[in-house]
């Protein structure tokens, strides 16, 4: 049973409906995987035992005939999700023993469904981060190394803790969120596959906000079908969060077999910038090539404000921000620093409690939303966000899917871009875009680099066309073919 953390999530599944090994088994062989893959640092809270018990009571359900769609499928939670009295802690020293007594809808629905959680995943504090360096936890290690060197590499960001997690087989999938490309990109850089579904597509209801009219649940996992499996469970209405679509869930797993004749794929000419990589650029005409013979047709579209997104991303999201964290003062959970007066223990608490990055944020945030500079920086930037999504919305009355790359390069060295957050911030340059359009993406593991190291290619759909997307992302998998595996995989001997 030692190589159960090498399945599928629907091989576990169908494996589990055949009684060829039960949840516990499941659970414990990547229990066992976590624990002799801790030099990853890919998890803040491990929960064997709590695991092991949801697993036996999953095998008593299934034994009458009462399974769910993730019955017995052992599953990691990203740290911004809240836990019913599981420490909660989005990696910022500012939640210091928050234990929350409710549980995220996201995280409910997936355990209505019988998934079993192993554990809270590490993250960039906050989900402030493009590279997961920024967790007070320290940063979680990519499994993937680049050939002949053994310098450790980011697993992107924020949600790099699910990312090497997944990619290392300590668990069959992973929740994350994505805010500017938080799934997207790490799941590029770590080989795996990322879905950000359309905004209000799942429940925000329980998840530590960064920036509410941006952040979006989805999953991490090793195939285009366990992110259509998965997806299912997560979605759905929630009549706790405003923001959440009240539209039925469709069986993403059936649209697989769709297929993509006829389909046309938009080619955005913005996303192909300045400094990009030959490498890259070949991976991006190869995935054209695929689509192509699976039936597809190519067509050049333009979406003519992409230049502005990352800026616009980078006043919108941390002015969010700065209004969201203004709730962690110490006075109701988490940290709290005493001082002489009440405003001195607001400022040691909050001075002690947030790192770098998102004091830097809060700063950029609170400056953006001042009176002297509100409509010259965020007015602005709203006005350009609507652009950016008329942009979309022509280009969709033309194609049914566009194809990109998902970051411009592949996963870089721990320590190589953390004195120049302008670099950090690039990486998300092709995934910040559909995230201010409220759109659906997805990237798929396409290829390696030169060096060895995964590349993923996007694909972004209509609002609430996930099936499209996926039908897509199907073919996209199937032509590539990638198979390739980390060098620190759990049960590999590295």
């Amino acid at each position: 049973m030692n190589e159960l953390n090498r399945l599928t999530m629907a091989q576990a599944r169908d494996g589990l409906a055949q009684g060829e090994f039960t949840s516990v088994e499941l659970t414990q062989a990547h229990i066992t995987a976590l624990e002799s893959s801790r030099e990853l640092n890919s998890f803040v809270t491990e929960t064997p035992e709590q695991a092991l018990a949801a697993a036996k009571d999953s095998d008593v359900r299934r034994g009458k005939g009462e399974a769910g769609s993730m019955e017995g499928l052992p599953i990691a939670i990203k740290d911004l999700f809240c836990t019913e009295g599981v420490l909660t802690t989005a990696s910022s020293h500012i939640l210091d023993g928050f234990t929350p007594h409710y549980e995220s809808t996201v995280t409910a629905n997936l355990w209505r469904a019988g998934a079993v959680m192993l554990g809270k995943t590490n993250l960039d504090e906050f989900a402030m981060g493009s590279a997961t360096v920024s967790s007070y936890y320290g940063p979680t290690v990519n499994p993937w190394q680049r050939q002949g060197d053994d310098k450790p590499l980011v697993p992107g960001g924020s949600s790099g803790g699910s990312a090497a997690a997944v990619a290392a087989r300590l668990a069959l999938g992973a929740t994350g969120t994505d805010t500017g490309g938080s799934i997207r990109q790490p799941a590029s850089f770590c080989g795996i596959v990322g879905v950000k579904p359309t905004y209000g597509r799942c429940s925000r209801w329980g998840i530590v906000a960064f920036a509410s009219s941006l952040d979006q649940a989805g999953p991490m996992t090793r195939t285009v079908r366990d992110g259509a499996m998965m997806l299912g469970a997560m979605a759905g209405h929630d009549a706790k969060d405003s923001t959440s679509a009240d539209r039925p869930v469709p069986d993403f797993e059936a649209a697989l077999e769709k297929g993509v004749k006829g389909l046309k794929v938009g080619i955005p000419e913005e996303y192909q910038m300045e400094g990009m990589s030959a490498e890259l650029l070949a991976l991006w005409d190869q995935g054209k090539e695929w689509l192509t013979a699976a039936g597809a047709e190519m067509v050049p579209v333009s979406l003519p404000h992409t230049k502005y997104a990352l800026p616009t991303y980078y006043i919108v999201a941390p002015a969010e921000a700065s209004s969201n964290l203004a709730r962690y003062d110490g006075v109701r959970y988490g940290l709290r620093v005493e001082g002489g007066t009440l405003q001195e223990m607001y400022e040691n608490t909050r001075g002690e409690g947030f790192g770098d990055e998102v004091t830097r944020r809060i700063l950029i945030g609170t400056y953006v939303l001042s009176a002297g500079y509100y409509d010259a920086y965020y007015l602005k930037a709203q006005k350009l966000r609507t652009l950016i999504s008329r942009d979309f919305r022509e280009a969709f009355a033309k194609v049914d899917v566009l194809l990109t790359p998902t970051a411009p390069s592949p996963a870089f060295a721990i320590g190589e871009k953390m004195d120049d957050p302008i670099a950090m911030y690039l990486n998300d340059v092709f995934t910040v875009p559909a995230s201010l359009a409220g759109l659906p993406g997805v990237s798929v593991p396409a290829g390696l680099s030169g060096d060895g190291l995964p590349e993923g290619l996007q694909l972004i759909a209509r609002p609430f066309d996930e099936e499209t997307m996926f039908a897509a992302a199907r073919a996209l998998e199937e032509a590539a073919d990638f198979n390739a595996e980390p060098a620190l995989m759990a049960g590999a001997g590295s």
